[in-house]
């Protein structure tokens, strides 16, 4: 039997995947360019959107790239120590920074070397093992996946400014919730990453999603588009219907009652946890009238546009709800008005 080319497992790079290529296009060229006007991307979106799956790809494309590092960190750990630690630890780099006379060994990094200074900063031994690199022709990229507001991250942020001053060959991709990258970009010891360039990723395009089902599961074209606005283009909702439709032998309409399960227990009550008892009325509201016209939800809470309009935008920019239209407004993920239903008031 054929391998289920479609998976649930959150951050990995499935057999069946609808690239970004527009945002994916504008990272690359940036990076890649001559003299890159942008040298850091930050990555925003709703649980299961597919933040870590599009990062995988930009680190995939430059990890292809003779000229080009590409080394993941962990954000829970020391990034400054860890970005060292990882670099120092490839041979063919390691000869580098030996040859440029680079002794780590107080930092806990290689051996000592005869004739060197041995460096006991890690942000200096950074600046160093970068020139180096920078003089043979190499470039680094960092990823880190679901940052936060973090003294680890604030403290690598503070000195990938500096790297950025001293012109080296350095470049960050961050992935993070909104809340957490808005935290993160409005801290007020690192201002250069408010001016950053954020990429919100939007909901995958249902007609690529229909295709991808028709080749898959040989259905017809009407049947395939009704499975794909099954989605609403959510990437995880792309991957667990196709997931399901595939144990199924192809019929689609039978995995519904576990496809609104699987939504609700891995992605929508965490999604739900982190949300105020403000935004919940606000949703539950939404989905509680049926117009979606803003007027009418605002009639149904008894609040004014004043009171509203700040709910509102903080829930399009968490990816929760979208503007349909002037003066409407719906939601953006599969049956997720269902669970607010189903949900409010309990928690």
């Amino acid at each position: 039997m054929a391998q289920n080319p479609y998976t649930l497992a959150f951050g990995t790079e499935p057999t069946e995947l609808i690239p970004r290529t527009v945002a994916n296009s504008e990272v690359i060229d940036a990076f890649s360019a001559k003299q890159p006007s942008q040298p850091l991307y930050m990555v925003t979106g709703v649980r299961g959107s597919g933040k870590t799956v599009f990062m995988t790809s930009i680190a995939s494309h430059f990890r292809s790239q003779d000229d080009w590092i590409v080394v993941e960190l962990n954000p829970e750990r020391n990034l400054l120590e860890d970005l060292t630690s990882k670099l120092s630890s490839q041979n063919q780099l390691a000869a580098i920074f030996s040859a440029a006379k680079i002794d780590l060994s107080l930092l806990g990094f290689g051996l000592s070397l005869e004739g060197a200074a041995p460096i006991s900063n890690v942000e200096i031994a950074l600046q160093r093992m970068l020139e180096s690199l920078d003089k043979k022709g190499k470039r680094v990229l960092v990823t880190i996946d679901e940052v936060t507001n973090s003294p680890q991250i604030r403290e690598f942020a503070a000195s990938f400014q500096i790297f950025l001053r001293q012109k080296l060959p350095i470049y960050l991709v961050m992935t993070g919730l909104y809340e957490n990258i808005y935290d993160l970009q409005n801290e007020k010891t690192l201002t250069f990453l408010y001016r950053a360039p954020r990429i919100d990723l939007q909901p995958l395009n249902v007609g690529t999603i229909a295709a991808n089902y028709r080749a898959t599961f040989g259905l017809g074209a009407g049947e395939s588009l009704e499975m794909a606005k099954a989605t609403k283009g959510f990437a995880f909702a792309f991957q667990l219907l196709g997931y399901l439709t595939w144990n199924k032998g192809g019929r689609w309409q039978d995995t519904l009652p576990d496809y609104k399960q699987y939504l609700d227990e891995l992605v929508y009550e965490k999604i739900w946890m982190d949300l105020s008892r403000g935004d919940r009325r606000i949703l539950h509201a939404i989905a509680t009238t049926s117009t979606k016209k803003v007027a009418d939800i605002r009639a149904f809470l008894g609040i004014e546009s004043n009171e509203f309009s700040p709910y509102r935008r903080r829930l399009i920019r968490k990816g929760v709800i979208t503007a349909e239209g002037r003066g409407y407004v719906a939601f953006t993920l599969p049956l997720f008005g269902n669970f607010v239903l189903e949900n409010f008031g309990e928690g």
